[in-house]
């Protein structure tokens, strides 16, 4: 269907502009793979709801709305409590939104006509949510598809859409959401675009608190500070997940950031710092993180550590290409950690023998990475016919699927200091045999280092979206290169 040319999502200055063309297109390749499944019958529609507008507990204090994934890589549709039905046979897009009442004019603004949003997210047709039964009744549907189906990450059922008077439909809600996701999986070029301006500007982020930082501070001023840039020069109001701002110890905290450990440590003269942060635009996630030395310079020992994980995030893009096993990928990773904490000491014996053992999930027990899209933790990893590998660190692999070109996916291997796993590991005399506990201890507390990057998979390799100092050499040049303004060039793009 013809996209309005005034149809851009676009919060001005140098924010990315991105065109209603994107989820037209999103639509197209649905509907498309939809015809082409088993077992969809001509004249179907698909249907599918909104995020609702929601309230803090009991109160009347609303939380920040963003809208529900899979509707918005359909729709691009920043309102709340919205429906949106699509013709599969012909593509025809309907649109919809709430019949405001008349008060809505005085407490929250301006009620537009149905044509604003007609115009605004370049679609077929706009209807009142009170009339969806009618208007559904109306297009004489075979069936309605609408969307169940598990999140293999949170091991959630997605919301299906449902309205008053859809019993009246012959309704199939198994066909929807493997086609869905699959589409999910693969990027379009309109897609890649906002995922590199997302990627681009919390880039910058992160070179503007390695700039900033220093002993003294708290750890929530990072995240503070990281918010602001890519909120005020990117138009981002929204991070993509928790900010991880772990500094010192809390550098091997996993997901550290959360309600009961909130970012307040006070950062010290020779803390290791591990930031995992990433800005959304417009739904699109990023997802990033940065480790060096809070004083701008490295330790013999936090430079080992560091360089051991930066030669396995290399030697995995390097190896990475379409028709590749993530899980293979992520032993790849696994083994290059543990050649080099036998080089550093912390380890000894046969590094087969320890791969047998799996000696290297004691210091990463999480997975090398997961696919990313308008999900931090996209949909996609785990289909049916893939089952997760029950062994330690692959089973918390977010994807074991071969990689795809198209695919945006992180790469984010770290090695991690984490008591209980250490005292584990030292209790199990099949892994305990390997540790040197003459030189384990002096990095207990050292924390962890964690390098993440977000990659676009092209036909021959990756494209890397990441862009902020990796080197020791780089980020030592950088961090005492910090009393010069930093005024990073954001430029402004047209999809």
């Amino acid at each position: 269907m013809a996209v309005a040319p005034q149809a851009v999502y676009w919060l001005g200055k140098d924010t990315l502009r991105v065109s209603a063309a994107l989820f037209a297109e999103n639509r197209r390749r649905l509907c498309e793979g939809l015809k082409a499944k088993e077992g969809v019958v001509a004249n179907s529609v698909v249907l599918l709801q909104g995020g609702e507008q929601k309230q803090r507990y009991c109160t009347d204090t609303d939380l920040l709305f963003r809208q529900e994934s899979f509707f918005h890589w359909a729709f691009g549709v920043t309102e709340a409590d919205c429906f949106g039905a699509i013709d599969v046979d012909s593509r025809k897009s309907i649109l919809f939104v709430p019949k405001l009442p008349e008060s809505y004019a005085t407490w929250m603004g301006e009620i537009y006509p149905k044509e604003h949003f007609k115009e605004k997210y370049a679609v077929d047709e706009v209807c009142f949510t009170c009339d969806i039964s009618d208007k559904l009744t109306s297009m004489s549907p075979a069936v309605l598809l609408t969307l169940r189906g598990l999140n293999t990450d949170s091991g959630s059922i997605c919301r299906e859409a449902s309205f008053e008077g859809i019993s009246g439909f012959q309704v199939n809600n198994t066909h929807l959401h493997p086609v869905i996701v699959e589409c999910r999986l693969t990027k379009t070029d309109m897609e890649l675009e906002v995922l590199r301006y997302t990627n681009r500007i919390s880039s910058e982020a992160h070179k503007m608190i390695m700039k900033h930082v220093k002993p003294g501070q708290k750890e929530f001023e990072m995240e503070s500070l990281f918010q602001h840039y890519c909120y005020t020069k990117g138009g981002m109001r929204h991070t993509s997940y928790t900010c991880i701002c772990g500094t010192g110890n809390n550098s091997s905290i996993l997901h550290y950031g959360h309600a009961g450990a909130p970012n307040d440590k006070t950062i010290v003269d020779g803390d290791m710092c591990l930031f995992d942060m990433g800005g959304e635009y417009y739904c699109y996630s990023s997802d990033i993180t940065c480790s060096f030395p809070a004083n701008g310079k490295f330790t013999a020992d936090q430079r080992a550590i560091y360089e051991a994980v930066l030669k396995s995030s290399r030697a995995v893009m390097a190896a990475i290409r379409p028709g590749v096993k993530w899980t293979d990928m992520h032993r790849l990773a696994d083994r290059v950690h543990v050649e080099e904490l036998v080089k550093i000491g912390i380890l000894r014996g046969n590094v087969e023998e320890m791969m047998k053992a799996h000696i290297g999930s004691v210091f990463m027990p999480h997975g090398l990475g997961h696919l990313l899209g308008i999900d931090v933790h996209d949909v996609g990893g785990y289909p049916e016919s893939v089952e997760r590998i029950n062994e330690p660190g692959l089973k918390s692999l977010r994807m074991g699927r071969l990689v795809q070109e198209r695919m945006v996916l992180t790469v984010e291997p770290g090695i991690y200091f984490i008591n209980h796993l250490l005292d584990q590991a030292l209790a199990n005399p099949a892994q305990s045999c390997f540790i040197n506990n003459e030189v384990l201890p002096r990095f207990r507390g050292f924390g962890g280092v964690r390098i993440e990057d977000d990659i676009a998979v092209t036909a021959s390799g990756i494209e890397l979206l990441t862009c902020v100092p990796r080197t020791v050499e780089e980020i030592e040049a950088f961090m005492a290169d910090a009393a010069k303004p930093f005024s990073p060039v954001v430029g402004s793009e047209q999809l």
